[in-house]
Formats: C-alpha cells, sequence, structure tokens
C-alpha cells in the first residue's frame, strides 16, 4: 500500500452538515439584518467560526467587538448543536460506511481532521463515535485550516509520519493544509476543481483504488 493512514474530513466527506451551518449562519444573519445566501455559505465551507463571521461582515457597515463577535459565533454554534441532533445513522451513506471498513481491514490507520468542535457530536450522532483511531478536531488546535496543525495533529495521534498519510478533502482550505502538512491529498466534490491534490475522487469509494 502507498499509504498507512487516511486523514478525513467530516463534514462534506464521511457525511453532510452544510443544511445545518446554512440554517444556523442564516438564523444569526437575519438578526444582525445582514444579508446571508447560499453563495456566501459555500465560501465558508472549510475554515474555522470566526473567519467565517469574518466574511459574512464584510458588506456591513457596523464595526463589532472582539466580545461581540466572540457573542455571535457562540450563539451560530449553539443554535448548530441543536440542529445537529437532527442527524442519524441514515445520514450516513452506505457507499462510505462500507469503504471505511474495508480500509480498515485492510490494516490502514483511520483519522478525522477537522476544524470543526463539533465533531464529536456528529459521529456519534452518525453511529460513527468509535469508529476511528483518533479524532483531531477544532478542540485540540491553535490554527484552522488551511494551516496544516489539525492534520499534523491526527497524524501524531495515529502514530504515522505525515509523508505516509493521505487526507481526503473536499474544500480547497483542507486541500492546501495537506500539501502544507507535507501530506497527500485526495480530493472530492468542490476540492477537485483546486487541482492541487494528488488524486481526484469521482466518488467515495474510489479511495480503494489509490491507497
Amino acid at each position: 500500500m502507498k499509504y498507512r493512514a487516511i486523514l478525513f474530513d467530516l463534514d462534506g466527506v464521511i457525511c453532510h452538515t452544510d443544511q445545518y451551518h446554512y440554517q444556523a449562519w442564516k438564523t444569526i444573519a437575519d438578526e444582525l439584518g445582514i444579508n446571508f445566501d447560499e453563495e456566501i455559505n459555500n465560501r465558508l465551507r472549510g475554515i474555522g467560526r470566526m473567519k467565517s463571521l469574518e466574511i459574512i461582515l464584510e458588506k456591513n457597515d457596523k464595526n463589532y467587538t472582539d466580545d461581540e463577535k466572540n457573542r455571535i459565533v457562540y450563539q451560530k454554534n449553539e443554535i448548530y448543536k441543536k440542529l445537529l441532533l437532527q442527524m442519524s445513522a441514515a445520514d450516513l451513506s452506505k457507499e462510505v460506511k462500507e469503504t471505511l471498513i474495508k480500509l480498515k481491514q485492510m490494516g490502514l490507520r483511520l483519522a478525522i481532521g477537522s476544524s470543526s468542535k463539533n465533531a464529536g457530536i456528529i459521529l456519534r450522532q452518525i453511529g460513527l463515535e468509535y469508529f476511528f483511531d483518533a479524532v483531531s478536531d477544532g478542540n485540540l488546535i491553535q490554527k484552522s485550516k488551511p494551516d496544516p496543525e489539525v492534520f499534523l495533529k491526527a497524524s501524531e495521534m495515529v502514530g504515522v509520519k505525515p509523508k505516509d498519510c493521505l487526507v481526503v478533502e473536499d474544500a480547497k482550505a483542507g486541500v492546501e493544509a495537506a500539501a502544507a502538512a507535507g501530506m497527500d491529498c485526495a480530493a472530492i466534490g468542490d476540492a477537485t476543481k483546486s487541482n492541487l491534490a494528488a488524486y481526484n475522487l469521482y466518488s467515495f469509494s474510489d479511495l480503494l483504488t489509490v491507497t
């Protein structure tokens, strides 16, 4: 095998929570009287909460203090966490589940590398709470993607050198983070447009052909 470990982004790769992020940010934006639509929401993929808020506030005339911004992102996350409770094992596709099982049977170390601080909640809701060998998420890092910290932490947690890890990402920021970590990346979804990944996946099960 080319790799000893595979590090997965969570949202957009293992499962999809875009709709919940959108609903939560939309609620906040409406309360603040700020325009927020799907186009703006797409710019938030793969980046942290505070950077997301900065994008949302770009065309707003009011200057918010750091305390106000912290309160806003806290409120957004509380709304988002409540929405996540709607998720279930049905949100994990058969293809993803079967591919993950096959990869583990091949002897590969599998880990999550997500900037989200809610990775634990999501994994529990979709039935993968105890599946991965390690979960590197926003609770363990200081810098969000495209900084490589989350992937470097994941490789450390599974005991595999960066050069022997393959990252699976659906966002450009994640592909850039993988490159900065010295890891190959398999892009899926919108990330395939970045032209930065070693592989472009047309379906999740394509992973079985590149490992």
